[in-house]
């Protein structure tokens, strides 16, 4: 018997995309910001973009790998956006028909990424420390084994709570649950309710109700309300002063839950070319324009291998292997040991390779059986590269 819940997950699974778009222009927008820098001149069949001047001629080889993987759409997916920097400059840009430039793009889980570098922010701020316990009110009873949770803990997704992040089928899991089910009205009471599973930092379990959390303490950090539009209201002001407009990502658009908690662990919306922005500031380590504005210490702990996971750090993912069992998520065996990545949903990409000086955004639709041959694609760019 198909029940109710699994065709609301089935169905909110394969429209999300498009009404996360229209909800992008309701209450999780940002302020209107000045128009950011343009890159250079699309290679899409949209139409054509104005630039101060065309994009250099590459390599055959490079060319090549790139073009490969809107040609070879059977094998890795949809591929929506492709661009490449070098040195903070497009070298590449290209766009499947229907999008171009201008087009706002879903994360998914490049959403997290986003949401570790907001909370450094008040850590250097001395707001939030990365070792004390996470200041969550329903882990603070006397006894509750989640009182010992750290921020570090959080972000190295080890925090020890009960969580199963895609069930079988995949109605099943908790993540569907908070987006979709009962915990969608307050995704944060949903995920905070969970019980311990593990110790604190003993085990790594990937959880996008981790990251909620995490949007949760950033929210009442910000502001003592309770009140939805307070809350988002203050997260919107700090994304805007902090990250969105010193970067120029001026499409950034964060959504949020009815409880003004922002859903950061899946949920934004960018451009390519502002997602290339973020990436860039991850490469120079937190600075742009030669003004830091992350601590180069948390640059290094969000690049540091968890213990519980090699292949990740504070909410990114790392060019390093990963424990026995674990899917593979970037190529430790072909790419820079320096290498990271920013990884979502259906194949989102944000993927920094500093020793190269390069930054590569993919944006698209890719199924589970296609994301091996995805990632052979992404590596041989990489590697022309």
């Amino acid at each position: 018997m198909i029940t109710k819940k699994r065709l609301l997950a089935s169905a909110a699974l394969a429209a999300l995309g498009a009404w996360s778009l229209t909800q992008a222009a309701g209450q999780g927008a940002l302020a209107p910001a000045v128009p950011a820098p343009k890159f250079g001149v699309s290679l899409d069949n949209v139409g054509a973009v104005e630039a101060p001047q065309p994009l250099p001629t590459l390599p055959a080889a490079i060319k090549g790998r790139a073009d490969a993987l809107f040609v070879n759409a059977d094998d890795v997916g949809e591929t929506r956006a492709l661009l490449v920097l070098r040195d903070g400059e497009p070298i590449y840009e290209r766009y499947a028909a229907g999008f171009g430039p201008d087009s706002k793009l879903i994360s998914w889980s490049m959403a997290k990424s986003i949401t570790a570098v907001l909370t450094g922010f008040l850590v250097a701020d001395g707001r939030l420390a990365l070792d004390g316990p996470a200041p969550v009110a329903a882990w603070q009873r006397s006894g509750d084994p989640r009182g010992a949770i750290t921020l570090r803990n959080l972000l190295h997704m080890s925090a020890g709570l009960e969580h199963i992040e895609n069930g079988d089928p995949v109605w099943r899991g908790d993540t569907v649950d908070m987006l979709f089910g009962p915990g969608a009205g307050d995704m944060a009471a949903f995920a905070e309710a969970k019980p311990a599973a593990a110790q604190p930092g003993e085990v790594f379990n990937y959880s996008s109700a981790t990251s909620v959390i995490l949007s949760d303490i950033l929210a009442d950090t910000l502001t003592p309300s309770q009140n939805p539009d307070a809350r988002r209201d203050a997260m919107r002001e700090f994304i805007a002063g902090r990250l969105a407009e010193p970067l120029g990502m001026t499409s950034l658009t964060p959504e949020f839950d009815a409880s003004g908690t922002m859903i950061g662990g899946s949920i934004m919306h960018a451009t390519a070319r502002d997602y290339a922005r973020f990436g860039e500031f991850l490469r120079n380590h937190g600075v742009v324009n030669g003004q830091r504005l992350l601590p180069e210490s948390w640059m290094d702990f969000m690049l540091s291998p968890a213990a519980t996971d090699g292949g990740y750090g504070g909410h990114i993912w790392l060019n390093r292997r990963r424990p026995a069992g674990a899917q593979a998520a970037l190529w430790p065996d072909r790419g820079p040991n320096d290498l990271f990545a920013c990884i979502g949903h259906q194949g989102q990409y944000i993927i920094v390779s500093p020793s190269q000086r390069v930054t590569i955004v993919r944006l698209g639709v890719t199924k589970g059986d296609q994301f091996p041959a995805l990632r052979r694609h992404l590596a041989d760019l990489t590697a022309a590269l």
